[in-house]
């Protein structure tokens, strides 16, 4: 059983990835020094504060088995431990990325989380 972990992204920024062959980061990733990543649990808060009436977002499904030692669990919001990767995620870690469209109640729509 593969171990996800979640990225929320903007559409651009990640086909710019997806050209180079690796993500190193949103820019507020690369000012804080990781990548920012969150649990099943986490992701649709993660949306709901920091991409709130965002359109054109990608949820990126992230097998966190293939990220080994560079990914820390750290205290962040509310004492929650949160995923950290402290380098570039390598595209071969990703399972998939689906659109994360806004629904008519003005919240994210998630795809299943495991598909």
């Amino acid at each position: 059983m593969t171990n996800l972990i979640y990225k929320i992204v903007p559409q651009d920024l990640w086909r710019e990835a997806e050209r180079k062959g690796i993500f190193t980061g949103a820019p507020v990733d690369i000012a804080d020094g990781f990548i920012h990543f969150s649990t099943a649990e986490q992701a649709r808060e993660t949306a709901a504060k920091h991409f709130a009436g965002q359109r054109g977002l990608l949820l990126v499904a992230i097998d966190e088995d293939a990220l080994g030692e560079a990914l820390r669990y750290e205290v962040s919001r509310g004492g929650a431990l949160f995923p950290h990767l402290y380098g570039d995620l390598a595209l071969g870690a990703v399972v998939w990325a689906k659109p994360l469209p806004i629904g008519d109640n003005g919240a994210h729509s998630f795809p299943d989380f495991g598909a």
